[in-house]
């Protein structure tokens, strides 16, 4: 039988090409030292979206189970039983449920940055090498202090105030980005647009080819949600100093209330609290219907006082048992305000689609 050029017979070749696709991570492996090649952008979300099965933007369960089993035994060249993969991490393909759970565990210690049991984009990113400067784009060494600074990002780049981030203006934010982490080096048009399509293929959960505010909120994260932490879910009481902590962290100016993207990102973060799929007309409904229930001065912003009330509320009905509503606890005032702004959206659009369904309706009449 011929052997080629590569010392392999087109039945090894052939083979070797079937192995690789039995394990997926087997192809992105050097063929002689099993080492990770690095990716490039496009590769890097081939295997994202290859362990994301149910595209709900997080690899768990059995998803990163299978992940780990395939990324331990990519290492052999190929499926051999339990006595060829003896030397192997983990013998190869032979990884029983014990190594599993211990490699699991070991794995989510090192990689598991927020301890939530499973592997966020960004996470899967620090273990994989890939193109340095695509490798940049995910920031998680240097993730936002604060939604204020969020959402000072979002209106410097929502450039036509569609309320989304569209292509062109994301390329220009990683184009931003880039050059502040690189300032030597420019990067190419085409390796920015390469990045611009893997980003949006990404995060662009509902594909519609640009980011809203939940999704722009992936890619781009905060430290932490504060209003979060279980002082404001009712675990301890409240003191002066949390709220001392609280209005800090928001009034960025220090001039004594929270206002323009200073209340953008904390009212940012309350919403998160009761809906995590969110856009810029949810936030708008959702400021408007907390407002009228919280700015008892109605100058449009929040002091200290309105803000102490706000979170008075939210710790105090945290630890109450919750229904199946979103997760928001039951007779929660901050959650009953909050749940007139998403039924003031949801009639407004209601009412929205009727009108077009109408005129578009009495059009056709017409044209037949």
């Amino acid at each position: 039988m011929a052997v080629g050029p590569d010392g392999l017979t087109d039945y090894q070749r052939k083979m070797n090409s079937q192995e690789k696709c039995n394990n997926f991570m087997r192809q992105f492996r050097d063929d002689e030292s099993r080492e990770l090649k690095k990716l490039t952008a496009n590769q890097f979300m081939e295997v994202w979206s290859h362990y994301d099965a149910d595209g709900n933007g997080y690899i768990e369960g059995s998803e990163l189970d299978g992940f780990l089993k395939e990324f331990v035994s990519s290492v052999n060249a190929n499926d051999t039983g339990p006595e060829g993969a003896a030397s192997l991490p983990f013998g190869g393909m032979s990884v029983s449920d014990s190594m599993l759970a211990e490699l699991k565990t070991c794995f989510l210690e090192a990689y598991d940055d927020n301890q939530d049991g499973k592997i966020e984009i960004r996470e899967l990113a620090q273990l994989l090498p890939m193109e340095e400067n695509f490798l940049l784009l995910f920031r998680f060494d240097n993730p936002l202090d604060s939604s204020v600074e969020f959402m000072k990002i979002w209106k410097a780049y929502d450039r036509d105030n569609s309320g989304y981030i569209e292509a062109d203006e994301l390329k220009n934010f990683l184009r931003d980005l880039l050059k502040e982490a690189k300032k030597d080096q420019d990067v190419s048009e085409d390796k920015l647009i390469e990045y611009t399509d893997t980003m949006l293929q990404v995060f662009d959960q509902n594909k519609d080819g640009k980011l809203q505010l939940s999704e722009m909120a992936k890619l781009l994260p905060v430290k932490e949600n504060f209003l979060c932490r279980s002082v404001f879910k009712g675990a301890s009481k409240l003191t002066k100093e949390d709220i001392e902590r609280v209005f800090a962290l928001y009034d960025r100016d220090n001039n004594g209330t929270i206002e323009n993207e200073e209340l953008n990102g904390f009212l940012k973060d309350l919403l998160e609290l009761v809906k995590k799929d969110y856009d810029a007309l949810d936030l708008q409904e959702f400021q408007d219907a907390i407002m009228r229930g919280c700015d008892f001065n109605k100058d449009g912003k929040i002091n200290k006082k309105e803000l102490t009330m706000i979170l008075l509320a939210l710790a105090k009905h945290g630890a109450e048992d919750e229904i199946q509503t979103g997760g928001v606890p039951a007779n929660n005032p901050l959650a009953e305000i909050a749940t007139i702004g998403m039924k003031a959206l949801k009639l407004q659009k209601l009412r929205v689609r009727h009108f077009v369904n109408r005129t578009l309706g009495t059009n056709s009449t017409t044209t037949s």
